[in-house]
């Protein structure tokens, strides 16, 4: 009888200690993007390093099983969205780093791919190279597009062209000037008894590429600048991660939320070349998404011979650019953050947590009388 009223005590706190109730809870992240392959070599493959993250967390990839898009390879719209095919999903362990690769795949029989992606300069919206997307893709086009949909953020996220080598069926990891966007979604503070839950402020932050290691013996060297374009909208239902393509309502609905942003990682400051965008801001009441598309173009100025720091056309800067400061079109990232809001408890529910904690105790404390009578 006494281990029964403890239980029974221990439920009753639970429910009166339990998270209250407003705060945002987070269903998942979703990115969708297309990658140019302007490194100079063919491609077989592209890799997505989720580092941090168990295959467990991979909610969905694009071209994969079950998402509603037919998984077979090559270029044809009724069997495939995308030369590769279905990704393959591993986890991996180096020493203490742990994490989840996604791996698009071409296929080698000992002496040749079946496909391949080739070096070249292209220019989509950023969600267009894939059989659906309307641009004439096939197999000379210099672009293919992938996506993954998480339970939450990698510590660190690495896209890799997997590229060729002198040897047959061997290939290497090629760096891609593509960032990924880490989102927070920040709950607001629990609402007053009997008032609705006040929205969260969703912030998703792009970093630019790393500054290369630096060498003793020479100057401090800067990373590559990257521009961005943000457009964002709030949607009043989670979308799919094949909603995240061209042509799709969701993604179209998007605004400009920041016109040009320049990226640039300084050696000298760790805190540089960070863009946040949506800070501060809180989403709509009946949101229960957040999607931002992020365009992404080389810088095309000058840089500084002596530590690779940008130099913009006479009169612009880092949110103005100049005719020549920009470069050829990279990418781009469609993301969304899917979140929900716990329904706000009725003043009577809290009013009964209360009166049944109260019966509890008394319950108790005749209990304990009786046995100390």
């Amino acid at each position: 009888m006494h281990i029964a009223t403890l239980s029974t005590i221990t439920v009753a706190v639970s429910l009166a200690l339990a998270p209250a109730a407003g705060s945002a809870a987070v269903i998942g992240f979703l990115g969708n993007f297309d990658v140019i392959n302007d490194t100079g070599s063919t491609a077989h493959g592209f890799e997505i390093d989720l580092e941090g993250l168990h295959s467990s967390d991979i909610t969905d990839t694009f071209g994969g099983a079950g998402r509603g898009f037919p998984t077979g390879r090559g270029f044809d719209p009724a069997t495939s969205v995308q030369r590769y095919g279905s990704p393959t999903v591993s986890d991996y362990v180096n020493g203490a780093i742990f994490g989840t690769k996604v791996t698009y795949l071409g296929l080698f029989n000992g002496t040749n791919w079946d496909f391949g992606t080739p070096s070249g300069s292209f220019v989509t919206p950023g969600d267009n190279c894939w059989s659906g997307g309307g641009l004439g893709y096939g197999a000379a086009t210099p672009c293919d597009h992938f996506g993954v949909g998480i339970t939450k953020n990698a510590t660190k996220t690495t896209y890799s062209w997997l590229l060729e080598t002198p040897t047959a069926g061997v290939l290497n990891n090629g760096v891609v000037n593509l960032p990924a966007p880490v989102w927070n979604v920040i709950p607001a503070p629990p609402p007053p008894l009997g008032q609705p839950p006040a929205p969260p402020i969703v912030v998703a932050q792009i970093q630019a590429p790393p500054a290369p290691v630096q060498i003793p013996e020479q100057e401090p060297q800067f990373g590559d600048a990257v521009w961005v374009k943000v457009f964002t909208t709030e949607l009043d239902e989670p979308p799919k991660l094949e909603d995240l393509v061209a042509g799709n309502a969701k993604v179209e609905q998007a605004e400009t939320e920041i016109e040009w942003q320049l990226l640039q990682k300084d050696p000298g400051n760790p805190a540089s070349g960070v863009l946040e965008s949506g800070n501060g801001a809180p989403v709509g009441p009946n949101a229960a998404s957040i999607l931002r598309r992020y365009e992404f173009f080389e810088f095309g100025g000058v840089y500084d011979p002596t530590d690779h720091h940008a130099v913009f056309d006479p009169g612009f800067g880092d949110s103005h650019p100049g005719p020549n400061d920009i470069g050829i079109y990279l990418g781009a990232q469609n993301g969304a953050a899917n979140f929900n809001l716990a329904a706000v408890p009725e003043p009577q529910t809290y009013a009964m947590v209360v009166a049944g904690l109260g019966l509890v105790f008394a319950m108790a404390r005749r209990r304990r009388a009786r046995q100390e009578g």
